[in-house]
């Protein structure tokens, strides 16, 4: 089947294991973890990446060096099923990077699967990319013009076409040259076979953080994994930056001019794990939490009960209902061992997708105005069955939806999973048509400034998703980018 997703046609494989996630939910784009300077840094990789599951489930990578060899193992599926202890084995050395895929572009199969690795003019590199480029199709197309030949349909492979085409004489330069022709969302960990390298795009969409773990370094996504592992956070990669570590240290170079900072706010509002702290070291679970607050104090309503969408609604319910004083508790409970199912039933069994993940507790809810908090609607389907769940399945008297996000109108072109801008429901419908299509009694979302208030330094985040004011764009894309999102 083909689903439209960033700027590309992709076709997922209908053959795959691994989980899919729901349809009505964004998705995030990738998660990158990076060792340097241990001996055992595949397994510090393998841990890094089983905290950083949550950012890619379709497939993940480890690619090592013994100092002279890369050595690359990855596959589908998810980081526990893959890598295994004889896997683990065939990865020796003190440097390595991996990556959790979530199919943003390029399509759900092995061969997409990174890091990527290549031997060029100056040896051998591999390549962990978290982001989006916009301008991939037209730097492919250039490429390819030129004889490059394209082994995946990744945009990331483009930025090691560019590596290794680049006319400058030592790796460093190379990539900096390289990065000069990238519009877009990446987070990068590049590896030869004696140095590590971290970079971050100007705006800094993607989350990039550096820790120290006994005597070595360690580069990942978000600060989950170092906790994992025992590491201590250091700093974050600054957007434009890029940092070199080797056995000489670690050399801090600015690759590129950021005159504008762009963090993504659904990192706070869904996408980082709540434990995490980003973007200068703010506390996800701690935002989230102040972001039910804000909307209990923007909208707040009589109930008998406040209860989450498990488990991304659980802080900001938790907030709502201490700004309320309204008991939490959950009223829905989620199997978190539900993969993709392949036999559903047509009509025996109602809301069957959704009842495969939540349930309701009928003797917490039944008789009661309930108040469900979510993070978020995008289509508006599940919100829907999850109401008539409650109603039918829970007994709720009254079901009132509030989320802890504005309404979302706009598709993401920097590394988010996001339908076409029609199937945004909020895109084309009002709140109360909204609240008439998922049956709740009220529907609240929180404003556009009460989410900035909950976040520091509020102009430096990219909120184009609630008010289509996008930081950036290839301007030989814009047009075909706007087309394939209307």
């Amino acid at each position: 089947m083909k689903k439209l997703l960033n700027n590309k046609h992709i076709e997922h494989n209908p053959l795959s294991l691994t989980p899919h996630p729901s349809p009505d939910k964004f998705h995030d784009e990738c998660g990158i973890f990076g060792v340097f300077g241990h001996p055992e840094a595949a397994n510090l990789t393998y841990l890094g990446l089983h905290a950083l599951q949550h950012r890619g489930q379709e497939g993940a990578g480890i690619c090592s060096s013994n100092r002279k060899t890369l050595y690359i193992e990855k596959s589908m599926g998810l980081v526990a099923d893959i890598f295994t202890e004889k896997r683990l084995r065939r990865l020796p050395g003190d440097i390595a990077i991996g990556h959790n895929r979530y199919s943003t572009a390029g399509s759900s199969v092995l061969k997409n699967v990174q890091p990527i690795v290549v031997n060029f003019s100056l040896g051998s590199l591999a390549i962990a990319h978290n982001g989006n480029l916009v301008n991939a199709i037209e730097l492919r197309r250039e490429l390819e013009n030129n004889g490059a030949i394209f082994q995946s349909n990744s945009d990331s492979e483009v930025i090691v076409h560019l590596i290794a085409t680049s006319r400058q004489r030592g790796l460093e330069e190379r990539i900096i040259d390289s990065l000069g022709r990238l519009y877009g969302a990446f987070s990068l960990l590049i590896m030869s076979e004696e140095e590590l390298i971290a970079v971050r795009d100007p705006y800094g969409f993607r989350p990039l953080s550096i820790g120290r773990f006994d005597g070595a370094y360690v580069v990942s996504s978000e600060t989950c994994a170092f906790d994992l592992i025992g590491a201590t956070y250091i700093r974050d990669v600054e957007p434009g930056e890029m940092v070199v570590i080797n056995d000489s240290g670690i050399e801090s170079i600015r690759a590129l001019p950021s005159v504008k900072r762009a963090f993504c706010i659904f990192e706070f509002i869904y996408f980082s794990r709540p434990d995490s702290c980003i973007f200068g070291y703010q506390n996800v679970n701690a935002v989230r939490k102040d972001l039910g607050r804000r909307l209990a104090r923007e909208m707040p309503i009589e109930a008998d009960l406040i209860i989450p969408v498990p488990d991304s609604g659980v802080p900001s319910a938790l907030g709502y209902a201490e700004e309320l004083g309204v008991p939490f508790d959950f009223g829905l409970i989620r199997n978190h061992y539900v993969g993709r199912t392949f036999i559903e039933p047509q009509h025996s069994i109602r809301h069957f997708g959704v009842k495969l993940k939540l349930n309701p507790v009928r003797r917490l809810l039944e008789g009661k105005r309930v108040v469900v908090v979510d993070d978020s609607i995008v289509r508006g389907t599940t919100s829907k069955k999850i109401v008539k769940m409650l109603r039918e399945g829970g007994g709720a008297k009254e079901v009132h939806m509030r989320i802890s996000s504005p309404p979302t109108i706009g598709p993401c072109f920097y590394g988010i999973d996001t339908p076409t801008r029609k199937e945004l429901i909020a895109s084309t419908h009002t709140i109360e048509e909204i609240r008439k299509y998922i049956t709740s009694d009220s529907l609240g979302y929180l404003s556009l400034e009460g989410l900035l208030s909950a976040v520091p330094d509020s102009a430096h985040y990219c909120t184009a998703c609630f008010d289509n004011n996008y930081p950036v764009f290839s301007p030989e894309d814009m047009a075909e980018q706007i087309e394939l999102f209307l």
